[in-house]
């Protein structure tokens, strides 16, 4: 626990506000932001201000949007993780092997995080790339890696998860998505048909390091008229355990 003197209360309110913005909520007034942070309207004003004077965001007058100086926050933290540069040149060559995009990420809280990512065609209506952000309850990668924890611990985080459906397909009660999660354990990976987003499928597959433990995800997604769920197992698990059984090797 950090002492109260060595805390920033400042800048803890300020990178609170930089995570209310996400790809679904791209631009954000000040009284949303106060929403989003719990931060009353003066201090998420001064915050959003202050990014704006910093040219970390845009201000038309009324909406704030974040702008690419942002992404210096985050990305070279990204890159500079080994886990990312180990996996890049392996997505790349899955996703041009099997012509479709492919994707690395882990778990933070109840999201997953995307570390890597080779895309071959856009199958989502927003852009995946690193330091994105994904539900784990209702993605394929976050399937697996809440399968790879004890059955309370990813209870605890599916019941702190926000379920509110994203398409008709999603899931929302807890025990059916555990049931899920137990299931992805049973099997391996995960099969998502839809419940992210429509006209998506995903196969997700647990990657370990050498000591066989789960460090991250690995995933394909492919449109949904391209191949049934069934299909997309047979079709491309053998090429996700090729490279989750190479990884295992070079991740420590």
């Amino acid at each position: 626990m950090v002492n109260k003197t060595d805390f920033i209360a400042s800048l803890a309110k300020g990178l609170g506000v930089i995570e209310a913005f996400r790809a679904e909520r791209p631009r954000l007034s000040i009284a949303e932001v106060a929403e989003a942070t719990g931060l009353d309207r003066a201090t998420a004003r001064r915050c959003l201000l202050t990014l704006h004077e910093l040219g970390y965001a845009d201000y038309d007058g009324k909406f704030f949007t974040l702008t690419p100086r942002i992404l210096r926050l985050g990305m070279g933290a990204l890159a500079a993780m080994p886990l990312a540069q180990l996996v890049q040149p392996w997505l790349d060559q899955l996703s041009e092997q099997i012509g479709q995009s492919t994707s690395v990420s882990i778990l933070d809280g109840t999201e997953i995080v995307y570390l890597a990512r080779a895309a071959q065609r856009r199958v989502m209506s927003i852009g995946l790339m690193p330091g994105s952000r994904l539900p784990a309850h209702c993605t394929s990668m976050g399937r697996v890696l809440l399968a790879a924890l004890p059955g309370p611990e990813a209870r605890a985080i599916i019941e702190r998860s926000v379920l509110t459906p994203r398409t008709r397909h999603s899931l929302t009660s807890p025990e059916e998505i555990m049931a899920r999660v137990a299931r992805a354990r049973a099997d391996g990976h995960a099969v998502i048909d839809q419940e992210v987003e429509l006209g998506l499928r995903s196969l997700g597959v647990p990657l370990y390091n050498a000591h066989g433990r789960v460090v991250a995800a690995l995933n394909i997604g492919v449109a949904a008229v391209h191949s049934s769920a069934e299909e997309l197992v047979a079709l491309y698990l053998p090429a996700l355990l090729k490279v989750q059984e190479g990884l295992r090797r070079v991740l420590r």
